[in-house]
């Protein structure tokens, strides 16, 4: 398994060792001792999946402080453009995004620690996408940013997407008053 830093401290891009033949494949998605090897010593509490069509675009979410959470995201089958806006006031990176696409055939995964906004777009049809939490769902702690707001600057790969009434509603990131800080 391979653990890869971007350019924003914090997350990672993990890489399995996937083991195939005329059969199908294997891979390990989750070892409590290779990731502590890799850097992340993490408990994970949550387990989500969602499925979703070409063009449905969930996020940019976050949970605030005392329920913030580090998601483990991978798709299972399928692909979506997978991004994160570095939201800790006094990072270097504040305010500034990352996008990877994760498919059911690269089967990267990708750690986004607590103090980022997350959110996906589906590039396919009948898109599985799962994520393990570090912390459990507390509504009273959700937030979000609007996707499309120009300060982010985030190229999304498809012009046309489907929004939930919640994700429509997220204030811009000039609005925006964060409760993580580094």
């Amino acid at each position: 398994m391979e653990f890869k830093k971007i350019f924003i401290d914090g997350p990672l891009v993990i890489q399995p060792d996937v083991y195939g033949d005329h059969r199908g494949y294997f891979f390990e998605s989750y070892s409590s001792q290779k990731f502590a090897d890799g850097g992340l010593d993490v408990d994970f509490l949550q387990d989500n999946q969602s499925m979703s069509h070409k063009g449905v675009l969930r996020g940019l979410h976050f949970q605030r402080p005392p329920h913030d959470q580090g998601k483990l995201v991978r798709v299972i089958s399928g692909s979506v453009q997978d991004v994160i806006v570095d939201i800790r006031i006094g990072s270097p990176t504040y305010g500034k995004s990352y996008s990877i696409v994760l498919t059911g055939e690269n089967k990267t995964m990708f750690w986004v620690p607590p103090g980022f906004a997350h959110g996906f777009c589906t590039l396919e049809d009948h898109t599985v996408f799962s994520y393990k939490c570090t912390d459990l769902y507390h509504v009273e702690s959700e937030g979000g940013l609007m996707y499309n707001d120009p300060l982010l600057n985030i190229d999304w790969m498809l012009n046309e997407v489907e929004l939930s009434g919640k994700d429509k509603d997220y204030p811009s990131f000039s609005d925006f008053v964060s409760p993580f800080t580094l």
